[in-house]
């Protein structure tokens, strides 16, 4: 039988993608290789097959309008098959349809709640375009419980008795490195294993279809797409990405590294070469405290900080002199399960309290049994760092008390762990992150200069804090307000380092707020 054939995809990736048999598939990498072109492709590839209506697929944006330009990639390639299809372009329908009953539908969704829309629907096919644009993964995972059918195909026999496959379950998603939701995808898709490489994933289950236990392969991949795979691409549009002016931008666009600060708050001055150094004994006339970020079903943050008063410390051997203000960050307790993002501990401020005074009592050198809430969350310290910790600033809101109870200050007090309020005055989130940017230029204009020490106040982070060191770096910018961090992403660490770079330098109070404990 000879075929027309209207559409094929181009050698590479492109096939790659529309072959891969995996469950959870990314594709990913520069601009122009045909993502899009795939994604469609990937689903239209079951149309006609005998599924029918069972053959139901779904692709996300974050916004309407955003759906504009998959809309317009579908019509061009599905009418090449001149099978009848039909576009509805209602706003409430928004969808392919074919005479054999499948559906392809569009949509828009960017938070978990948008899930409940489609809480019980069945699709097949799920796919995410441009999946960085999801701020965080929790829509992501709650959509997969979609992931399904109730075809068999022995419900189902061809015409000659014969049976069809069982239906396949895919997620399929395209993006480029970059934008809001950059961290979290890089994080399931790319840190894992190498691209190209199938993550293998088992798990027993009962299998209602044959009534029991059964080891289940899930498999998930991230391939990687470039521009040069693509013929048709003008190499104007090839010119245009290369002069792109920001660094990190090009890099991914042109690149498609994911080793880059996504469209960061911060990313123009952050230098991890410069801003993360080995740890150093605090002398004991610096001033120490912490901050504190209060959070239950998303991640409290506990910052310990080491404020210089302009007297030398030794480095490596070598005598340094930072000028009275320099901030440094000196030990992590962020409350989010290990390898989670976003995802609270659900901890009593009991708990965190123990927590934290263990913590003070460990930085100064003081040994007692460790409390089993520090068996949770991301801790990040060394013991012996200095002599003393005081109280710092925390959230305003756990100043906060009810009718007939304590605030969660007060319990913390109860535990021998006191607080100061954060300045929280309106202004202070795009003050707190202008005075982060002037503290780290004036640590990359020490780099330059010929003592090689700032002149103004700057700041460091001691290099075991790699909880914070993979945040805040990439903390992207409010697109409404590009002074201001986007508040939707994982900003916890961040609202803690703002309210302790907020406090007037050189004034802090030194008041110890280490209890008593038995060396």
């Amino acid at each position: 039988m000879a075929y027309n054939v209207v559409w094929k995809p181009l050698p590479g990736s492109q096939s790659l993608a529309l072959s891969c048999p995996c469950n959870e598939i990314l594709y990913e990498g520069t601009r122009g290789p045909g993502k899009t072109a795939a994604q469609l492709a990937r689903f239209r590839r079951n149309v006609g097959r005998g599924y029918g209506s069972f053959w139901r697929g779904i692709i996300f944006d974050i916004e309407y309008k955003n759906l504009a330009d998959i809309i317009t990639q579908s019509k061009r390639m599905f009418r090449l098959f001149n099978d009848g299809a039909r576009f509805l372009s209602s706003a409430s329908e928004l969808k392919w349809v074919w005479p054999t009953g499948e559906e392809l539908l569009f949509r828009f969704a960017k938070d978990e709640d948008k899930y409940w829309d489609y809480h019980g629907q069945e699709f097949p096919f799920i796919g995410f375009n441009e999946l960085t644009k999801q701020t965080s993964s929790a829509f992501y995972e709650a959509i997969m419980s979609c992931l399904r059918s109730s075809f068999r195909p022995q419900d189902y026999p061809r015409p000659d008795g014969s049976l069809l496959p069982n239906i396949p379950l895919e997620m399929f998603s395209t993006s480029n490195p970059f934008g809001v939701g950059h961290a979290w995808v890089k994080k399931r898709f790319i840190e894992p294993v190498p691209r190209g490489r199938v993550l293998r994933t088992k798990q027993v289950v009962f299998n209602p279809q044959t009534k029991q236990d059964e080891e289940i392969t899930l498999t998930r991949v991230a391939i990687h797409g470039s521009y040069k795979e693509n013929p048709f691409l003008d190499p104007v549009y090839v010119a245009t990405l290369m002069n792109i002016r920001d660094p990190n931008r090009r890099k991914a666009w042109v690149e498609g590294s994911w080793d880059v600060t996504s469209g960061g708050r911060f990313d123009h001055l952050w230098r991890e070469s410069t801003h993360v150094i080995k740890p150093f004994q605090i002398p004991a006339s610096w001033h120490v405290d912490r901050s504190h970020d209060w959070g239950e079903s998303k991640p409290f943050a506990n910052l310990w900080w080491a404020e210089s008063d302009g007297s030398a410390v030794a480095i490596n051997g070598r005598h340094r002199v930072f000028p009275k203000g320099t901030l440094f960050l000196i030990g992590e307790w962020y409350g989010c399960p290990p390898g989670e993002l976003n995802t609270g501990l659900n901890m009593s401020s009991t708990d965190v309290a123990k927590g934290v005074r263990w913590i003070d009592a460990r930085l100064a050198g003081q040994t007692a049994e460790m409390p089993a809430s520090l068996n949770q969350g991301q801790v990040n310290i060394m013991p012996g760092l200095c002599s003393k910790v005081a109280p710092g600033p925390a959230d305003s809101s756990i100043f906060n008390t009810g009718d007939h109870e304590l605030s969660i200050a007060e319990k913390m007090r109860k535990q021998g762990v006191s607080w100061r309020e954060s300045d929280k005055r309106p202004g202070s989130r795009k003050n707190g992150a202008s005075l982060f940017c002037d503290m780290l230029e004036a640590a990359l204009n020490g780099q330059v200069s010929e003592s090689g020490q700032p002149e103004e106040p700057a700041f460091y982070v001691f290099e075991h804090c790699r909880g914070w060191i993979s945040r805040i770096p990439i903390l992207p910018r409010d697109s409404k307000d590009p002074d201001d961090v986007d508040t939707s992403a994982e900003d916890h660490d961040w609202d803690a380092t703002r309210y302790r770079v907020l406090v007037k330098r050189g004034t802090a109070s030194h008041q110890a707020s280490v209890p008593h404990m038995h060396r």
